[in-house]
């Protein structure tokens, strides 16, 4: 009879904690997120890092993290997200565009769809939330930048990110405006490190213009890894840059290397762009989920970052560690 008493009491005790494990797993929030390659770049390391910290099951989440590079992988992703009845869409567009009918079926389903890090061209009314940088407001401080500078001649080297981006478009539309409304700023050459914005097709860019004996005195790249790529190439060709250099040389990210290379007068310049949208969504979602509403949006139901630019004659090895991403 003990026995059997002692069994009875094992088998609830385990009861019990399947009972307590599964009330645990039916508590977490379901979350799908959509998000870019790490290897892309420092900042995208960081983004990663930060959301795979941040949505957890100890922080109450049910968290499903899918990369995908192109807009077809990120469509299929997020249909599939749709189809599994997540409770929350995170997605960082690898375009602009094409989205509408995902939005409008994720909106049908219940599905509430987070924006973050890039916007998408649609009705605000079709998302929830976007947690982003002003990327047009990175190229309009880059580009001020540079005007400051007051040259006689702006003679560029455009260095692209992903075509269709909305860091590719908020960081090139300023240049091209500039260039487009002033006869002494002109884009020499122009090319796209690629959907991966790779630093070696920025080198093969610079070298190609090089080669061709186009003359540039600024380099435009849309990325630090870029920047670097096209340094490489000017190293190579024993053309100087940085201060009192040959040619001026820009990026954005602000990883601390690129700091770092600004701080040296090796680089010129270096745009902030914020990877840290996490705990602002996950703020989010928490208030929502305590029935209440999400408060500070403006009238396209954005969060900006507030960010910086970072020249080489200003800056000081406390802006490293405060904004550098990486190590």
């Amino acid at each position: 009879m003990r026995k059997i008493l002692t069994l009875v009491l094992a088998l609830a005790v385990v009861f019990a904690l399947f009972g307590a494990c599964t009330a645990y797993a039916d508590d977490l929030i379901t979350v799908g997120i959509i998000n870019l390659d790490p290897a892309e770049s420092g900042y995208r390391e960081a983004n990663v890092k930060n959301l795979t910290d941040t949505f957890t099951k100890e922080n109450g989440y049910d968290a499903t993290f899918v990369t995908a590079p192109t807009a077809d992988k990120q469509l299929e992703a997020a249909k599939g997200f749709i189809t599994d009845q997540k409770q929350y869409i995170l997605v960082s567009a690898a375009e602009t565009t094409g989205w509408d009918e995902v939005l409008e079926e994720a909106q049908e389903a219940g599905v509430q769809v987070f924006l973050f890090d890039r916007m998408i061209e649609c009705d605000p009314s079709l998302y929830t939330a976007a947690v982003v940088s002003d990327m047009r407001q990175e190229g309009e401080t880059a580009v001020a930048w540079l005007e400051s500078l007051g040259l006689d001649e702006y003679k560029i080297l455009h260095i692209q990110g992903q075509l269709g981006s909305a860091a590719q478009i908020g960081r090139s539309d300023p240049l091209t405006e500039k260039c487009d409304a002033e006869a002494n700023w002109t884009i020499v050459r122009e090319g796209t490190g690629g959907d991966s914005w790779d630093p070696n097709e920025a080198r093969k860019i610079a070298e190609a213009a090089i080669n061709a004996g186009e003359e540039f005195n600024i380099v435009y790249a849309e990325n630090d890894g870029m920047a670097g790529g096209v340094v490489e190439a000017l190293d190579a060709a024993g053309i100087t840059h940085g201060i009192n250099g040959d040619v001026i040389v820009m990026g954005f990210d602000c990883n601390k290397y690129a700091l770092r290379n600004v701080f040296a007068g090796d680089w010129n310049y270096d745009g902030q762009c914020s990877p840290f949208q996490a705990a602002v969504i996950d703020e989010m979602i928490k208030t929502l989920e305590a029935g209440g509403a999400i408060e500070g949006l403006n009238d396209l139901n954005q969060i900006i970052s507030v960010e910086k630019g970072f020249d080489a004659m200003h800056i000081c090895r406390a802006d490293i560690e405060t904004y550098g991403l990486g190590e």
